[in-house]
């Protein structure tokens, strides 16, 4: 990332310091208020490569010991947040698209994350995948 004042890769249409950014360091580091904002914080983390942001916001109970590296040429092109659904006050399910390119070749993957909220802080969970 080039400034704080670039745009945010999550495609929020917000400076990154004013979007995730805020979430990935500082005071606000790892509090996004809902399951929607830490989803598009840990899409701006994962189009970064800040792998400690994506495995402090896993929830411990399905957490891997750490992340492979990013395969080299790796780029993330756009974020489409389609659903956020509340089941109560601290669980959320979020349904998006994320595109990607590696080797000339474009991917997509789509999916319904769960998230959780202990202690006032949200968590991803899991994922289904379409």
């Amino acid at each position: 990332m080039d400034t704080a004042d670039s745009a945010c890769p999550c495609g929020s249409a917000l400076a990154y310091a004013a979007c995730c950014g805020r979430f990935h360091r500082g005071p606000q580091q790892g509090q996004a208020p809902t399951a929607e904002a830490l989803m598009r914080s840990r899409y701006s983390a994962f189009a970064l490569g800040l792998h400690d942001y994506l495995l402090a916001t896993w929830h411990t109970s399905t957490r891997p010991a750490a992340l492979e590296p990013d395969p080299p040429g790796l780029k993330w092109l756009g974020l489409d947040v389609r659903r956020h659904a509340a089941q109560d006050a601290d669980h959320a399910t979020v349904e998006f698209v994320a595109r990607s390119k590696l080797g000339g070749r474009a991917q997509r993957l789509h999916e319904t994350s769960r998230f959780v909220r202990e202690g006032g802080r949200w968590f991803y969970v899991d994922a289904q995948t379409r």
